[in-house]
């Protein structure tokens, strides 16, 4: 069905009120826009009190106004919300208040854009489901529901099963989240059926087995897990990973799947490290892998000998990362050894797998970036990441036969299926960009014959109606950083268009110009939506990321403030009509950028923003500051501190007139605390001299993933995207 883009041009109509709905409709729809973006006077925000706390060190001496914002205890209050300090919580209500006071004439326009992105996304279709043994399995969101379904159906044909509904399960329940790190899995034999799941919303998961024959749990469900498992290959045992006290990734432990005593098998001392879990391609070895931002290490326990001790492949060596897949007698060794920045891969046989062992493969080629990889029986696969984009090569077991797939348009994703038969010629992969829904496809490694599995449906849509562009931003020291951009093919680049911009850069993430129903909303009406790549991710290879590393990490700030000012001078939109966008982490580049280049933004939205760098990286009771000290440098250095007190957000707020703001916090949050957002809000509030508001709004019942539903995440998109529309219109001037 097309869409009106006459009325979508107005920014006023929404894809439901021209879809048939009638003109009653379409006025209901102008009414919403025009409350959003008319001019109301700010309500009085809350005063925050000020306790003045001298702080020196390193000769430098800083004042903190807003330290007692931090409970001194909080890590005990994350089990125990409710005896957070009165003053404290009485200040997270009232800048709770003030924030829906500010918000509420976008109210009609956020259950708008909910409609529409539930209308888009409300297909009962369900994607590809994934062979394994004699059994198809696939999960669907069904219509309403807030958590998926997990199925299968027989691979000769049959009904299907459900394994387990987490929407049925969730129901009535006040918090119920599926673990990200590892999700809901069968165990290899097809018998069990395992999940982690966090109810509290603090991030402590409880697995859970369920014995497939019996229709009744294996054993009883293990608390305080880090939600990360894995199954033996041969179905008896599970492994699974304990978060301690600290919330720290510490031991991982064994347990047969039919119940009784847990065996530890790791016990990690080092607080800088984290713990995954996995099964090689061709199940011959469980891998516990151990790694941080500068280094890995690897524990084999073999399949024909599961109750063994792991055994270290190569010790943990400062500097030296790799990875590994299990490919007939030998592994495939993805590493950045002997300089290999982007990584090289390399031969080492399963009987000697130790560094001395292994031999040169797929050499290092700067520019190309190995990213993921899969073995095959008789093919190999893998990820290059080459001009910002990712490629899936393929090789025969000979190294030959090379054969490549790209996307489709300028800007994309490409994504390699991980539990694909090991004895099939076919590499399963997805592939998505900002204007192409998610898809599925095989491609045959041995003849190059790629088939469509299955596209997302979505209503309301038609493709050729959006263009997908890649640019680049000169930066002052010479690089060019890659911009992803959608925008409607009717809005055109003449310095008027309001621009959504996302940017994150840490951690060397590579953030993914993916398919996004909400992001359409905000094409529809005439926006611009943008990522920008900069450096602290590894679009461009692991040099991206390494160069911003402590001392460095200004230029994470700078490249995001360069893609703002380019689009701009290209005439994507301009000054002033920009809405910034980060996460966590990303805190530094959107609260550095507003420092900077405040001009240049019209909003600015922090979702539970790392911006108190200096005094967080000097907390020891937070369990994430040994681990990140590689990444925002040590404050225990003096040029490390001062580089620190340089960058941070929090540090180098200046008075000036600054865009409107809303930053979020979670109260259950263990990685980036509460007060972050709360001390950040109050000190941009006491500077700034726009006159634009300020918020901060905290979810009192939630982590740093924040609410756990299928429409909370639709809502949270509709709230961030009424407040830039909203900021936008100089309605609050």
């Amino acid at each position: 069905m097309k869409i009106d883009r006459r009325a979508l041009l107005v920014g006023s109509a929404s894809l439901l009120a021209w879809s048939g709905t009638g003109i009653a409709a379409a006025a209901a729809t102008m009414d919403a826009l025009a409350r959003a973006t008319a001019p109301v006077k700010l309500p009085p925000a809350p005063i925050t009190a000020r306790h003045p706390v001298r702080i020196e060190r390193w000769g430098m001496v800083r004042t903190d106004d807003y330290q007692w914002l931090r409970d001194p205890d909080w890590f005990t209050k994350l089990l125990h919300p409710d005896s957070l300090d009165r003053a404290i919580r009485a200040h997270l209500d009232a800048e709770n208040a003030y924030c829906a006071a500010v918000m509420l004439p976008t109210d009609a326009l956020q259950a708008e854009l909910v409609a529409e992105m539930q209308a888009r996304s409300s297909s009962t279709e369900a994607p590809p489901p994934e062979p394994d043994g004699a059994w198809l399995y696939w999960s669907e969101l069904r219509p309403g529901a807030q958590q998926p379904v997990y199925l299968r159906r027989p691979r000769a044909g049959g009904p299907a099963e459900v394994l387990f509904d987490f929407d049925t399960a969730a129901g009535g329940r006040k918090y119920y989240r599926l673990s990200s790190l590892k999700g809901p899995a069968h165990s290899p034999d097809g018998r069990y059926f395992a999940w982690t799941v966090d109810e509290r919303g603090d991030e402590h998961f409880t697995l859970h087995v369920l014995d497939l024959a019996t229709r009744q749990p294996a054993f009883p469900p293990i608390e305080d897990c880090f939600g990360e498992f894995v199954f033996s290959p041969d179905s008896h045992w599970i492994f699974w990973l304990l978060r301690d006290e600290h919330s720290r990734p510490t031991k991982v432990f064994r347990r047969p799947v039919t119940g009784g005593a847990d065996v530890l098998v790791h016990d990690e001392h080092d607080p800088a490290f984290f713990i995954a879990l996995s099964r090689t391609a061709a199940n011959g070895y469980v891998l516990i892998s151990i790694e941080n931002e500068t280094s890995s290490e690897i524990r084999l326990i073999r399949a024909g000998d599961i109750t063994a001790m792991p055994v270290v492949m190569e010790p943990r060596t400062p500097g030296l990362r790799y990875a590994i897949d299990e490919w007939g007698d030998r592994f495939v060794v993805r590493t950045n050894a002997d300089g290999a920045l982007d990584n090289k891969l390399m031969l080492a046989p399963t009987a000697t797998p130790g560094r001395a062992c292994w031999r040169a493969w797929i050499p290092y080629r700067p520019g190309r970036y190995i990213d993921e990889m899969r073995a095959f029986r008789d093919h190999f696969a893998r990820i290059e990441w080459i001009d910002a984009n990712p490629v899936l090569v393929t090789v025969d077991a000979k190294g030959s036969g090379e054969r490549q797939v790209r996307g489709d348009d300028a800007a994309y994703v490409l994504t390699l299926d991980q539990d694909a038969d090991y004895d099939s010629s076919l590499a399963r992969f997805s592939s998505q960009s900002p204007r192409r829904p998610l898809t599925w496809e095989t491609v045959d490694m041995a003849t190059g014959v790629r088939r469509v599995l299955w596209q997302q449906p979505v209503a309301y849509f038609d493709m050729a109606d959006y263009v997908v562009e890649q640019l680049e931003a000169p930066t002052a020291d010479g690089v060019r950083v890659p911009i992803s951009l959608l925008r409607h093919r009717g809005t055109a680049a003449n310095g008027k268009a309001p621009l959504f911009l996302y940017g994150y850069g840490s951690y060397g993430y590579s953030l993914p110009p993916e398919f996004s129903a909400p992001d359409l909303s905000l094409a529809d009406r005439g926006w611009m939506v943008a990522i920008a790549h900069v450096r602290g991710g590894s679009e461009r290879g692991q040099g991206w990321f390494t160069q911003t590393l402590t001392t460095h990490k200004r230029l994470t700030i700078t490249d995001f403030v360069d893609c703002a000012a380019h689009l701009v001078e290209t005439g994507y939109t301009a000054k002033g009509r920009i809405v910034g966008h980060s996460f966590s982490a990303g805190g530094i580049l959107i609260g550095g950028a507003i420092n900077l280049r405040p001009d240049l933004f019209a909003g600015a939205i922090g979702q539970v923003p790392f911006v108190d760098v200096l005094n967080t990286m000097q907390d020891d009771s937070n369990p994430l500051v040994k681990s990140a000290l590689p990444l925002w440098g040590d404050p225990a250095d003096p040029a490390m501190f001062r580089a620190i007190a340089g960058y941070a957000p929090y540090e180098t707020i200046r008075r000036q007139p600054y865009p409107a703001v809303l930053a979020t916090a979670g109260l259950l949050d263990d990685r980036v605390g509460y007060w972050e957002a709360a001390k950040w809000v109050a000190r941009l509030r006491e500077n700034s001299t726009s006159g634009r508001p300020v918020m901060l709004l905290t979810n009192m019942h939630a982590g740093h993933q924040g609410d756990a539903g299928e429409d909370d995440l639709l809502r949270q998109h509709a709230l961030f995207h009424a407040f830039a529309i909203r900021a936008v219109s100089h309605a609050w001037g």
